[in-house]
């Protein structure tokens, strides 16, 4: 049983995401729900990047499971660059699809928390911002498996191709086995990105609206299949108190 993330922009422009993608992409994903495939849904809208996270029972159907999404993504874009970067061989592996996978335990309820980042001139140091995240994460007493996206060199995506260490905008997604910890775990991940310089938590669905030179970042809690836009009680509970 797996997860897996995949981030991409398939936007018309560099800000945004329109209402409709998310929501055409969103639909064609309920075509494919079967046994096997039990979940996938657009889980974050981050600036002009979104993320579909898969749930699937069989491992060997990754790769078919993987080439269906992607598909959906080019029937559904408004923007191929993300697409086109990626390639059938290492070598014609470009600026592409940011893929995170993850080993889930059936003895616990598939419950995640994914985090997905988009940059506007920030791409020379997003990277190192969710690799500390993925760092402050992993090991945690109640995650069971962890991934990031971010590429040192090249990396293959089952069934779909190769990308590149010029693909930006990375995706982390971590399972966890308790209810009540999955707040811990978004915490900590938070708390180390806010951290760093020029980033900013956003809700789902805003547009990038930064001084070029920043990251943003969105986290949504996978809950029994529902999703849970973490910014917003997050962005509650650190208010100042008087």
């Amino acid at each position: 049983m797996k997860m897996t993330c995949m981030g991409i922009d398939i936007s018309d422009n560099d800000i945004s995401c329109d209402n409709d993608l998310v929501s055409n992409v969103d639909s064609s994903l309920l075509s494919i729900i079967d046994e096997n495939i039990v979940f996938s849904k657009v889980t974050n809208v981050t600036g002009d990047d979104i993320t579909v996270s898969t749930i699937i029972n069989d491992d060997n159907t990754l790769e078919s499971v993987n080439s269906k999404i992607y598909n959906i993504l080019y029937e559904n874009a408004q923007g191929f660059d993300d697409l086109n970067g990626v390639g059938k061989t290492k070598s014609q592996a470009g600026e592409g699809i940011s893929y995170a996978e993850i080993d889930l335990d059936k003895k616990f309820y598939p419950d995640a928390v994914v985090v997905a980042f988009d940059t506007y001139c920030g791409e020379s140091f997003v990277g190192s911002v969710a690799k500390n995240a993925y760092d402050a994460a992993c090991g945690m007493k109640y995650v069971g498996d962890i991934s990031c996206s971010v590429v040192d060199d090249i990396k293959e995506i089952p069934g779909v191709g190769f990308v590149s260490n010029s693909t930006d905008d990375p995706v982390i997604v971590a399972s966890v086995h308790n209810t009540e910890q999955v707040g811990v775990v978004a915490g900590a991940m938070i708390g180390s990105i806010l951290g760093s310089k020029n980033t900013y938590l956003t809700h789902r669905g805003s547009a990038c609206n930064v001084i070029p030179g920043s990251v943003i970042f969105t986290v949504t809690a996978i809950m029994n299949h529902n999703l849970i836009d973490l910014s917003i009680p997050f962005t509650y509970r650190m208010r100042c108190l008087k």
